[in-house]
């Protein structure tokens, strides 16, 4: 079967021969792991996806999921493949083997959830969305919260979620209304509306644990006033057993644009007087909490979205290959048709594809290897390092591949032309369920001001030096080359000009004129990100160029392909974002000084 969900090839270069992961099993967190176990998971992940996962994506999308006096119901053909997910432990492989783990890297999760998530994000989500709430206990939490939640969480016996959003609060987290007053025993009274809370009702596990963001009587206002607790849907008793009904009523979900097979919930906390929860923590600190989990959520929307892309950009691939229509432009009148992949334009569409397909996984199994090593390493003189390009890079794994994957399904409609925009093809559904990744986990618009007003900020700007320093090593040995020096050349010259948009955008929010930096926020994230895409194309081809002279055939193409890759971005995409430096830098503020009145009507 032709390859519709991840390029296997490219895991492996990835895996072993960019990140070089089998170092980490050299450490003693990671010891008695090998390749041969990496492989052997992938490959599992690979045949479950494809054999029971991939099956239910239509369901999802064509029969969603329905609503009937407070139950959410997922098509039937979920429950078969959610079980299995669960009996093969796939739903938090990286924590401890006593709590339902397996204890492996990190990492692993991505090559493994590329095909799971690939087959059926909404599906597998229900499975896996607990670990992040687990995550958040196993931090914050009593030994006693341990106790009783993070086995189940972890192994999806319940369910996770997350209660953060309010009709009138929005993305101002800050204005929630949902109140918790302190009972004698210790426990919480929860009283409140939330909306759009993924994976908020269902039926495939028989408890489902929210923490629920709300400010206790007397608390400041704002986000320094805000605390979580932990609001299962059934009250969990002391020895662990599930008791009454908890008052979490779910009131309807959203009939949304794309991902269908995903519960959108609304829910009334307390409606009947009657929900209750645990502090997680201490009282106004639930902010702190929130944000300590929000690394490994923004990561993994990233991610979602580029699961989105890679498919696009399989099932692209797949059909120019096939697709037989008009005749090469160097070929006679009467020469036979050929498949669309001959035809320029395409190719140019594939190529601007796959450059962001593969650069994005790069980037972002990069960063995921970050988190293994602060494990692997703690210590470490380059912890600190390490931290500081997480930091930098979360809000661009989250935003950045967002937009280009959404792009990456765009140019695969393209591609199909008219079929593309019908049914009976799989780039509509995966074009409209990627564009909700914009949006979750605060939009793209607030990633890029996270990046400008915060982490170019922090510590001095020493984010942005980790990161700089980065790509200078990598065009520093790419120079060293001679079929990689003037891509270097014209790397080192977009990262210098980028510092020099960095400064300026910076220094100008301290004056009268930061609103107009701040309109910039987006295309500096933007700019960034393909600065990001153009050092992990060079880096690859830095690998490749190397692995070329000892390579068989079929990886000499495979090679042949990361260095034709890297060229096109550096020379085509790359020159777009200096234009957008070149805007920036100008500091026109139209799009703040035009008058209000002038926006409709």
């Amino acid at each position: 079967m032709a390859q519709v969900l991840a390029d296997r090839r490219d895991i492996d270069f990835v895996l072993y021969e960019q990140l070089d992961m089998e170092q980490l099993t050299k450490t003693p967190v990671y010891k008695g792991m090998n390749r041969k176990l990496f492989d052997m998971m992938i490959t599992e992940a690979r045949n479950l996806a494809i054999k029971e996962i991939l099956p239910t994506n239509a369901d999802g999308d064509k029969i969603g999921v329905t609503f009937d006096n407070g139950e959410v119901l997922v098509p039937e053909s979920f429950k078969k493949a959610f079980d299995l997910i669960r009996e093969g432990d796939w739903t938090a492989m990286n924590e401890d083997p006593g709590l339902g783990g397996q204890g492996t890297p990190y990492l692993i999760n991505f090559p493994t959830r590329e095909y799971l998530w690939g087959g059926n994000y909404c599906l597998v989500n229900y499975a896996t969305m607990g670990h992040g709430t687990g995550k958040m206990i196993e931090a914050f939490g009593s030994q006693e919260q341990k106790d009783l939640f993070l086995e189940k969480l972890y192994t999806a016996q319940w369910g996770g979620t997350m209660l953060l959003t309010e009709p009138e609060a929005g993305s101002d987290v800050g204005a929630l209304t949902t109140t918790a007053v302190k009972n004698e025993d210790g426990t919480y009274s929860i009283s409140g509306a939330k909306i759009f809370i993924t994976n908020g009702e269902h039926q495939l596990t028989e408890n489902i644990v929210h923490p629920v963001l709300a400010r206790v009587e007397g608390a400041p206002e704002g986000t320094k006033g805000i605390s979580i607790f932990i609001v299962p849907k059934y009250w969990v008793n002391e020895d662990g057993s599930m008791g009454d009904f908890n008052d979490v009523v779910c009131t309807g979900v959203e009939e949304k644009m794309g991902i269908h097979g995903s519960a959108t919930c609304s829910l009334t906390l307390g409606g009947a007087g009657k929900c209750r929860g645990l502090l997680l923590g201490q009282e106004c600190e639930g902010m702190k909490i929130m944000f300590h989990m929000m690394n490994d959520a923004r990561l993994n929307v990233g991610f979602q979205a580029f699961t989105y892309a890679s498919s696009a950009y399989l099932y692209a691939c797949n059909y120019a290959k096939e697709r037989i229509q008009g005749k090469d432009l160097t070929a006679g009148k009467n020469s036979p048709s050929v498949t669309i992949v001959n035809h320029p334009d395409i190719r140019r569409m594939l190529t601007w594809m796959k450059a962001h397909v593969d650069g994005m996984r790069s980037f972002i199994y990069y960063t995921a290897s970050l988190f293994d090593w602060m494990k692997a390493e703690p210590d470490s003189g380059r912890a600190q390092n390490r931290q500081d390009l997480i930091d930098f890079f979360i809000p661009l794994v989250k935003g950045y591949s967002a937009q280009r994957s959404f792009d990456v399904c765009v140019n695969a409609m393209q591609i199909y032309g008219g079929y593309g925009y019908t049914k009976e093809y799989p780039i509509e559904q995966l074009l409209r369920d990627c564009k909700i990744t914009s949006i979750y986990e605060g939009t793209d618009g607030i990633q890029a001001m996270d990046l400008l007003g915060r982490k170019l900020q922090m510590r001095g700007g020493a984010l942005f030096k980790a990161f700089a320093d980065e790509v200078n090593s990598c065009i520093t040995a790419a120079k060293e080359v001679p079929e990689l020096s003037a891509m270097a050349d014209r790397l080192a010259n977009a990262l210098a000009r980028l510092g020099e948009t960095a400064q300026a955008l910076s220094q100008n929010l301290a004056t009268p004129l930061i609103k107009t930096s701040f309109a910039s926020a987006f295309p500096f994230m933007e700019a960034t990100g393909d600065v990001i895409m153009a050092w992990m194309l060079l880096w690859r081809s830095n690998i490749a160029v190397k692995a070329q002279e000892k390579a068989k055939s079929k990886d000499e193409v495979y090679y042949s392909g990361v260095i034709k890759t890297a060229e096109f971005f550096i020379y085509n995409v790359l020159p777009v974002a200096l234009g957008k430096m070149d805007a920036m830098n100008q500091g026109n503020g139209a799009a703040i000084e035009i008058p209000e009145d002038c926006f409709g009507g």
